[in-house]
């Protein structure tokens, strides 16, 4: 039986955002709405909103661009969320002046 892993992207209450993956997207949804650990980024930043998710067959591959989404600028995961693909390699450059 194949294994599906989410990577998903929240919207926070204070506008910031979190990229996680599991293997139960509604269930992990919850976790994060209802606040169960009070370490987590997202306990002081509830309520939080779904904006993104793809699924992932391979679990590796699913937590490489959770890591790499993580250090992405507030404007690039934007542009992913709004499905400008285009944008993000522009994103990607550093602007030096």
């Amino acid at each position: 039986m194949q294994k599906y892993i989410y990577l998903y992207i929240l919207l926070c209450s204070d506008k910031t955002y979190y990229t996680g993956v599991t293997n139960n997207l509604e269930k992990r949804i919850k976790q994060h709405q209802e606040g169960i650990n009070v370490e987590s980024y997202t306990y002081t930043r509830r309520p939080i909103q779904l904006v993104y998710h793809e699924l992932f067959t391979d679990f590796n591959l699913a937590f490489d661009w959770e890591t790499k989404i993580k250090k992405w600028s507030k404007i690039k995961k934007e542009a992913l969320i709004n499905g400008n693909f285009n944008l993000l390699p522009t994103l990607s450059k550093k602007k030096f002046k």
